[in-house]
């Protein structure tokens, strides 16, 4: 969805991957983690739309924020969602070395506000990740909640691999003459575990950066 936005017009768009990669991003996050009133323009400078946690973590209060803005909330096979999560979560918990640099680095400075995002997801602590059903049952409240709050205008629920018609039509733009982009997330994100551990470039769904 993020290459999807950014070949429509809405990019520069906020995703995990630019925080990870990005150190002055994880640094706007951390202070939205300590709580108080959140500076989203400061967060979301230089972006035209997120996507992902830690975004979507906080849709309720962005929605808030940005009354003319569009939601969009995307959803998929439950049980699939939850054979991607586990992939990438088996691939956050591999063994870091103590002196990791780059994008490992910032996942460990953001950790404890991740695990309060997940631990008020999931309701346990992310060393005790969720089993299918209960993961299946938060995915399916999470779209409930949100069909129930955000109003029917502003919002699109969109089913992956529906293309671009009703995408463009919800935003007001013409469809590109181009393929809707297909990337996989959870197979980009263990590469890139794994690159930064050994210390070679990090792969991403959005391409190959050095990190370190």
């Amino acid at each position: 969805m993020k290459a999807a936005l950014e070949l429509l017009g809405f990019g520069p768009c906020h995703h995990m991957f630019e925080v990870i990669m990005r150190p002055g991003l994880a640094e706007r996050w951390l202070a939205v983690g300590e709580g108080g009133t959140p500076d989203w323009e400061h967060v979301f400078e230089g972006y035209r739309s997120a996507v992902d946690w830690p975004a979507g973590f906080y849709w309720r209060e962005l929605a808030e924020a940005y009354p003319q803005a569009k939601v969009l909330l995307t959803v998929r096979d439950p049980h699939r969602w939850f054979a991607s999560m586990h992939t990438i979560m088996d691939a956050a918990r591999q063994t870091i070395p103590p002196d990791v640099q780059g994008p490992l680095k910032v996942m460990g400075d953001l950790r404890p506000m991740l695990d309060r995002m997940w631990t008020r997801t999931f309701g346990a602590p992310v060393d005790q990740p969720p089993g299918e059903e209960k993961a299946v049952e938060v995915f399916e409240r999470h779209t409930r909640l949100v069909r129930e709050a955000v109003p029917a205008e502003r919002l699109l629920v969109y089913e992956v691999g529906r293309g671009w018609e009703p995408l463009c039509e919800f935003l007001g733009v013409p469809v590109p003459d181009a393929p809707f982009p297909h990337l996989n997330d959870s197979a980009a994100m263990r590469r890139m575990f794994e690159d930064a551990v050994g210390g070679g470039p990090m792969v991403t769904p959005f391409g190959t950066v050095r990190g370190g």
